[in-house]
């Protein structure tokens, strides 16, 4: 879905064909960064798991020459972008997941914005403080769903305690960096109450990924999503 909505965004930013200059912060094994080298762009991504640049690494390897030519994977922390680039250098800053992880998101997002260049979009996935209840309550935990409501703190699926966020909060951070919110997305509306086995066929999982897709951008149902999906934009 994510993939989807950041293509819509960039679609609608950019002319046609433009090759972009994009950073992956958080980058992982590359996938993003990797689709995006695919579609023509130049890519960097900046991962500080030694073992998962490696991954992307060996994904990179195994990609045509073209596709190797437009990617770079860099150790480091997105805390320290300004140690690794020079301000305005690209077009697209994703930072997909990382902010979960991150005590204090205000200094990291200001040192994405100041990668921008005049133009550029930066796009954010973090996990939804507004929403914390919903996950809980679909399991039948009242007890942790009542608790969600004071909360912003959740677990991820591996079981490690994250930090969640609020639209009305990162809508003025994206403000005070000077890439104001463009668009928001929901993200995970309904996937949390689906069963692994409920979608059964190729045909049920193109419906299921249009239900998201729907839901997502429609008020009010991606404000319950598990996850937030914004676009800020500078100029």
């Amino acid at each position: 879905m994510v993939a989807r909505q950041l293509d819509e965004q960039i679609a609608a930013r950019f002319r046609v064909g433009k090759r972009l200059r994009v950073l992956d912060v958080g980058t992982g094994r590359g996938t993003q960064a990797l689709r995006l080298a695919r579609a023509g762009h130049e890519v960097t991504g900046l991962e500080r798991d030694a073992g998962l640049i490696a991954a992307a690494r060996a994904s990179l390897a195994a990609e045509p020459e073209g596709i190797r030519g437009r990617v770079r994977f860099i150790e480091g922390d997105g805390r320290d972008t300004g140690v690794h680039f020079l301000p305005g250098g690209f077009d697209v800053v994703l930072c997909h997941g990382v902010l979960p992880y991150v005590a204090e998101p205000d200094p990291l997002v200001a040192g994405l914005g100041r990668m921008l260049a005049a133009g550029g979009l930066l796009s954010l996935l973090v996990r939804n403080a507004d929403a914390l209840a919903v996950r809980p309550a679909l399991a039948g935990d009242w007890g942790g769903a009542l608790a969600a409501f004071d909360s912003a703190r959740a677990r991820d699926r591996r079981g490690v305690e994250v930090r969640a966020d609020r639209l009305s909060a990162l809508t003025v951070t994206l403000a005070g960096i000077g890439a104001p919110l463009r668009a928001w997305y929901g993200v995970r509306v309904f996937a949390d109450a689906v069963r692994d086995d409920a979608v059964g066929s190729a045909g049920d999982l193109a419906l299921f990924l249009d239900l998201e897709d729907r839901a997502g951008r429609t008020d009010p149902y991606r404000g319950v999503g598990s996850l937030l999906h914004l676009c800020g934009a500078r100029g």
